[in-house]
C-alpha cells in the first residue's frame, strides 16, 4: 500500500512514470491491529535531478474507539522515467515554510547516511579478514560451526 502511495504522490510531483529505487526504514512504532482503519499521508521531502523522496506517515485507527495512532513514517526514493524508460528530469520543490525546509534537510542527511554506509560495507566486504571477524563474534549471541568451503 505504501508503495502505491508513494507512486501516486511522486507521479503528481513529476508527470510521469515513477519507479521505486529503495526505501527506507518501515519501522513499526506501534501495530497496525486487525479491523483497524489505516490512512496515508504522503509529501516530497526531497527533489535531485532525477530522483525524489517521498516520506509517509502511516496512522491507524480503531473504529470502534475513535483512537488513532501513528505506526509508522518511511521514505521512498523515486526515479522519474520518460517514454522510453530513461530517467527524467523533474521539477524542484518549492519550500514553503520550515517544516518543508527541515524535510528537505533531513532527507539530504539521510541521503549522506545511506551513502556512507554503502561505502563502509563495501570497505568489510573489499577487506575481510575471517580470523579478525571472528574475534569480534565471540561475545556476540552465535555459535559458529564452519565447514570447508569449496
Amino acid at each position: 500500500m505504501m508503495d502505491k502511495v508513494a507512486y501516486a504522490c511522486a507521479t503528481k510531483h513529476t508527470g510521469m512514470y515513477c519507479v521505486t529505487v529503495s526505501v527506507d526504514n518501515v519501522d513499526f512504532r506501534q501495530p497496525v491491529e486487525v479491523g483497524d482503519l489505516v490512512s496515508m499521508d504522503a509529501r516530497i521531502n526531497y527533489v535531485g535531478k532525477t530522483s525524489l523522496v517521498v516520506g509517509i506517515r502511516v496512522i491507524s485507527e480503531n473504529v470502534k474507539d475513535g483512537i488513532s495512532k501513528h505506526t509508522n513514517t518511511s521514505y521512498f526514493t523515486m526515479v522519474a522515467k520518460d517514454d522510453d524508460g530513461r530517467a527524467y528530469v523533474i521539477p524542484e520543490l518549492i519550500l514553503e515554510n520550515s517544516l518543508d525546509v527541515r524535510r528537505f534537510m533531513e532527507a539530504i542527511f539521510r541521503k549522506y547516511q545511506k551513502s556512507t554506509l554503502r561505502d563502509s560495507m563495501k570497505e568489510i566486504k573489499q577487506n575481510f579478514n575471517l580470523k579478525r571477524e571472528l574475534k569480534k563474534l565471540e561475545d556476540e549471541r552465535c555459535i559458529i560451526q564452519l565447514k570447508e568451503e569449496s
